[in-house]
């Protein structure tokens, strides 16, 4: 056969056929799930676009990626396992501890004292109606792994009861081994133990054989976090848990940023990447106990009752002077409260908002709030890497740095190491500290916690490590960030055309 007839074999096979028919009938099935529910027309042109132009891969690369909430039917029955827990804490039986008891032992719901905060903490009592404004708290912040790691280990080589361990990267490496080894030390000891982790977060050490080790031993149980599974048709690899938290008997939490990996610290002459952590005391652990619980049963569906016992709930005193309210976000759209909670502070400031974030890609509103407040004469300043450990993101940011900086945002990039912290003060009297940064990812995709914390006193020693890293950075000045090489104008805009996926 020459190459003619070769030619008209190939064009008139009838695989080609049926290879453009399966392409149109994946491409309809993308384009009547993105239109089924309403979200960013931007992200929804992008991922029309990827499904028409990369046959079969964007299809698979949207079931995998684009689904950015959960789907309704799973949602039902994340919500009646909501449900149970809810109604099982509501209970009053000598083994659960009923809801009024245990607000009335960690300390009731209050507002705040000073009416700027009151009007800032409203909207934010209607989002999150299962997390009330508690009083009588400390909250510490800890300056990466080098800080943090000391003080939860030193905390869980104290548990006597039981051990609730949180975090979307337990690394396979010496610090994961380290707080493996710790708490499966206790659960030996008699202590309970349970540890969640994020299955793709956490996929070295679960590919790698860490929490295979650790299997056997008694009072030890582990949970991976996923909600892709190709046996009940889940294939939601974008929808991940992004929280980390450390409860210990009921009366010491610790939250915020640091994963339990080995950049999370120093080893010899390499600095640990940048990050914020937080040691919590007061009626707050039992808002965090609580969160964690809830998630442990979305995965293992151990029976509330016993998750809910008197034995996780313990009397607290009041701690400190702090008044901390914890705001749950996630990809269901009445979890999708991130948005609100920056959205809400950046609008209610009258002096100063001070932000540090990792990734800065942040929605549309979320701009346009930055651009009035410092419009209105609010002094902004916003602290991201100079290098991030994703490139694409460092660029990406760039591409909304302009209308920022005219509108007069301060802005700064941090020289390395990378800055992993995210941190939010507003007029010194609000922190916003926890595992959210200002992307999509996080804003939209991920399961997140926050801490809204009223307290002059934490906020004034949260700024003064904020000031140190920006005293570390380099400020964008407008002129000569309008004067950049060309090539980076292209570099920014093209992948600013990817944030949405960011």
């Amino acid at each position: 056969m020459n190459g003619s007839a070769w030619f008209d074999w190939f064009r008139g096979a009838p695989w080609l056929s049926w290879g453009a028919a399966i392409h149109v009938l994946l491409f309809a099935s993308v384009a009547l799930h993105v239109l089924r529910h309403r979200r960013r027309a931007d992200s929804t042109l992008l991922w029309l676009l990827i499904a028409w132009s990369l046959p079969v891969v964007g299809t698979v690369l949207y079931a995998m990626f684009g689904v950015d909430r959960v789907p309704k039917e799973r949602w039902r029955r994340n919500v009646q396992r909501h449900v149970r827990m809810d109604g099982a804490r509501d209970a009053a039986t000598d083994d659960v501890v009923p809801e009024a008891y245990w607000r009335s032992v960690g300390g009731a719901p209050t507002v705040p004292a000073d009416a700027w905060a009151r009007e800032l903490d409203r909207p934010l009592a209607a989002l999150s109606e299962s997390f009330p404004l508690l009083g009588g708290n400390r909250v510490t912040p800890l300056l990466t792994g080098d800080e943090a790691f000391p003080k939860m280990l030193e905390a869980i080589r104290e548990a006597r009861h039981h051990i609730h361990l949180q975090s979307f990267i337990i690394g396979n490496d010496a610090t994961g081994r380290e707080f493996m080894e710790a708490v499966a030390e206790r659960a030996q000891a008699g202590v309970r133990v349970r540890v969640l982790y994020d299955r793709f977060g956490s996929s070295h050490a679960l590919w790698g054989g860490l929490f295979r080790r650790y299997r056997k031993v008694p009072n030890l149980a582990m949970a991976g976090w996923t909600q892709s599974n190709v046996f009940r048709k889940q294939m939601h690899l974008n929808l991940r848990n992004h929280r980390k938290v450390l409860v210990v008997d009921g009366r010491i939490a610790f939250m915020g940023g640091v994963n339990l990996n080995e950049y999370s610290r120093s080893r010899g002459k390499v600095p640990a990447i940048q990050d914020y952590h937080f040691r919590l005391l007061g009626p707050i652990v039992q808002e965090l106990q609580y969160s964690f619980l809830r998630d442990w049963h979305v995965m293992t569906e151990e029976d509330p009752v016993q998750l809910l016992s008197a034995q996780h709930f313990r009397r607290l005193p009041a701690e400190g002077g702090a008044l901390v309210r914890v705001v749950n976000s996630g990809p269901s759209s009445d979890l999708r409260v991130a948005v609100d909670l920056f959205f809400n502070a950046v609008n209610a400031a009258r002096k100063q908002v001070f932000i540090i974030t990792p990734y800065f890609l942040p929605s549309e509103d979320l701009l346009r709030a930055l651009r009035m407040a410092a419009l209105r004469g609010v002094r902004v300043y916003l602290v991201v890497p100079e290098k991030s450990n994703h490139w694409y993101t460092t660029w990406a940011g760039r591409a909304m740095y302009e209308d920022l900086l005219e509108s007069g945002v301060r802005i700064f990039e941090r020289a390395p190491p990378f800055i992993h912290a995210k941190a939010m003060t507003v007029d010194d009297q609000l922190a916003i500290v926890g595992s959210s940064n200002w992307d999509f990812r996080s804003l939209y995709s991920n399961y997140e916690t926050s801490l809204a914390v009223y307290d002059t006193r934490m906020v004034m020693h949260l700024k003064l490590l904020m000031s140190e890293d920006l005293h570390e950075s380099r400020e964008v000045e407008l002129a000569a960030f309008k004067n950049r090489p060309v090539l980076h104008r292209y570099l920014e805009n093209a992948c600013g055309l990817l944030s949405p996926l960011l």
